[in-house]
């Protein structure tokens, strides 16, 4: 019986929002149905009046809310308003030319508005209305129509863009489908909304158009009847007729500049997030020393001969002080200053203070003061945003997200270096030359160009530094030529690959498990923690990684660990079986043309090599004599040099049985040497072997 309430008050609430929204669609369908009444029946002057009245209140309204939303999407319906507001102006323009020309009035407020800007002087009220126009026309309309088209084309352009990124966070886990779903939504309104604003600009345009013609109109037919049917002098006629048209343009021409004012406000701020008042005061007034030196050339100004010195005087003193009370901090500020610097001393002398000390990030990027320019976005740094597009490329091939990366700037390295940490031990450092290009000796190079000689730090290749003069030859010649940052941030994506076992945690295997089991909680709730613990899933995937075997089929991995788990515990045995269910994966991400070009063991030699493995603490080892173990590391370099002449990965092939302490024995001597077994081949893929080593 309790829920029946709630259900009562729910069904109340739907009916009275479905009666809300039918009062809503009611009273817009009969404010068309004025609007077009409008257009056919003759208005009276009292109710022009209110209408001009409510058209200029409107507008105002409108501006103002340009200025207070956040995003332009807050105000989607704007581009139908515009259509109906326009529409809406043209009946009143025709209201009131019907009422000027048959007669000679036009109510109170077009003859206050044509009586204030005439004053006296035709002549200058209707320069006034024409420069009016010609504002409205040639600077604000058509700027607020080139801006449309530009966002439009730009918004569709960069939306398959959006698309691919949202995709990717979802991929890697960043966002969930709700939100993918919701962000997808964002990317579509966006590009409809802009798309729909690129045609309501040309109705502004075509509303600054009729009112110049309709106020032309209103002069001329004014004038011939008031000098022809209604018998009065020209001069009787002009002053009459030229009060009302001016006066009925100006009313109306001011509020379609309101209206064009606000539609170009709302494109031009496509990248804002904050209201506009609240952006202008903080932008404006971020730096206070633009105010100081704006005064200090006021001062000079008043002091040349001849300018007056008053106005300027005055204006420099009130930028002045802007600046003073800007540059002072606020009185809580300075008061609390003390106390927060002696809290923080206090906190550092505490043991948890000094702990912070000690901690460090898993990776930092220190860079000397010459590289500051790569991060800062003010002088055109964008390293930051390709250090996230890296770790989003990371999560897509490697199936985990890649730890945030600490850049920070280090004054004891050179100017132009660089150092690459994890966990707080120096992997790497190299030093780049930030006004120069590097043109790296891709093989196909026929003839030299001038440079300074290099390596290419991610891939010890031969390479040089060259100036931006020579970048387009060198790239003629055959040189592919990167730009400093893509120097650092290949070193650095290749670096974490490298490390990235080393990087993955227990916390981060703890996301990766909960983020599976949002959709398949059978299969982590079967493994964890009944056969294994979230350790044991650690190291299975750290040995995958150390090898570069992807970890996003986090399904396939927790199930074969799932099957396994339960009667064997051994790592080096559940990793070979997480390999082999992920052979398809693995065979894809080496095979050339559905081929796979690859070295072999001899029977005998695989036969030697599994009768010496040992089992040990760390895990399976081949126990072969030191000159044995030497013979074999120098025939597989031999046979590795044809594989890498003819342009093929490293791969060696051998028995499931051997797989895993064999390239634990070759990882000393040959790190880069790609060991797989014939369990892990799909059938589809054809082996093409190009040595035996024996």
């Amino acid at each position: 019986m309790g829920s029946i309430p709630y259900k009562m008050a729910n069904g109340t609430e739907a009916a009275s929002g479905l009666r809300k929204a039918r009062y809503n669609d009611l009273t817009v369908a009969m404010i068309l149905a004025i609007i077009v009444m409008m257009l056919i029946i003759p208005i009276p002057a009292p109710l022009l009046d209110l209408l001009l009245s409510l058209n200029l209140t409107l507008s105002i309204v409108v501006l103002l809310l340009t200025m207070y939303i956040d995003k332009a999407l807050e105000l989607s319906i704007f581009p139908s308003l515009l259509l109906i507001t326009t529409v809406f102006r043209l009946a009143l323009y025709i209201g009131a030319t019907r009422l000027i020309l048959s007669q000679g009035s036009a109510g109170v407020v077009i003859q206050a508005f044509g009586s204030a800007i005439i004053g006296g002087n035709y002549v200058v009220g209707i320069i006034i209305f024409i420069i009016l126009v010609i504002i409205q026309f040639l600077v604000v309309t058509q700027g607020t129509t080139r801006i449309s088209e530009v966002a439009a084309r730009f918004t569709l352009d960069a939306m398959p863009g959006k698309q691919m990124s949202i995709d990717a966070d979802l991929n890697a886990g960043i966002i969930t489908e709700e939100e993918a779903k919701m962000r997808r939504r964002e990317v579509e309104d966006e590009a409809d909304f802009f798309g729909a604003m690129d045609g309501a600009s040309k109705f502004v345009k075509g509303d600054a158009i009729a009112g110049i013609i309709i106020m032309i109109v209103n002069l001329l037919g004014g004038f011939i009847i008031g000098a022809v049917q209604l018998g009065m002098d020209i001069v009787t006629s002009l002053q009459t007729f030229g009060t009302l048209a001016i006066g009925a343009g100006l009313v109306i021409q001011v509020s379609s500049l309101l209206f064009s004012t606000a539609a170009g406000t709302i494109v031009t701020r496509a990248a804002s997030e904050k209201p506009f008042g609240d952006e202008l005061t903080t932008q404006l007034l971020a730096r206070p020393k633009a105010l100081a030196i704006a005064a200090i050339l006021l001062i000079l100004f008043a002091l040349v001969p001849g300018l007056p010195k008053l106005p300027f005087f005055l204006v420099a003193a009130g930028i002045g002080g802007a600046y003073y009370l800007l540059s002072q901090p606020t009185e809580e500020a300075a008061l609390a200053e003390p106390e927060m610097r002696e809290a923080e001393e206090d906190r550092m002398r505490t043991p948890e203070g000094i702990l912070e000390n000690l901690q460090y990030d898993p990776i930092e990027l220190d860079i000397g003061y010459g590289l500051i320019p790569l991060v800062d976005p003010d002088q055109g740094g964008e390293l930051l945003d390709r250090i996230t597009l890296m770790r989003k490329q990371i999560a897509m091939d490697l199936g985990y997200i890649v730890s945030p990366i600490r850049i920070r700037d280090n004054i004891q390295l050179g100017s132009h270096d660089y150092v690459i940490k994890i966990r707080g031990v120096e992997m790497t450092r190299y030093s780049i030359m930030l006004d120069h290009y590097m043109a790296i000796e891709s093989g196909g190079v026929e003839e030299k160009v001038e440079g300074i000689p290099t390596k290419e730090p991610a891939f010890s290749l031969d390479a040089l530094w060259i100036t931006e003069t020579q970048k387009e030859g060198a790239e003629l010649l055959g040189y592919t030529v990167v730009d400093p940052a893509s120097v650092v941030i290949t070193h650095l994506s290749e670096l974490v690959k490298k490390n990235s076992y080393q990087l993955l945690g227990r916390q981060e295997v703890q996301a990766l498990i909960d983020n599976t089991k949002r959709n398949f909680p059978i299969i982590v709730e079967e493994l964890i923690p009944g056969q294994m613990t979230v350790g044991e899933v650690q190291k299975v995937l750290q040995n995958l990684l150390r090898e570069k075997v992807a970890i996003r089929d986090m399904v396939t991995i927790l199930e074969t660990l799932g099957d396994h788990a339960s009667h064997i515990r051994d790592i080096d045995y559940l990793t070979d079986r997480v390999r082999q269910a992920l052979a398809r994966n693995i065979c894809n991400q080496y095979k050339e043309n559905d081929r796979i070009y690859v070295l072999t063991l001899s029977p005998e030699l695989d036969s030697e090599i599994a009768e010496a493995i040992q089992q040990t603490e760390q895990g399976s080892q081949v126990a072969l004599e030191p000159s044995r173990v030497n013979k074999i590391i120098s025939d597989i370099s031999v046979k590795l040099e044809i594989l890498l002449k003819e342009g093929h990965s490293p791969i060696l092939l051998c028995s499931g049985k051997i797989r895993s302490p064999f390239k634990r024995l070759t990882a000393r001597f040959v790190p880069d040497l790609i060991v797989l077994s014939f369990l892990e081949i799909v059938p589809n893929i054809e082996l093409k072997i190009v040595g035996m080593v024996s």
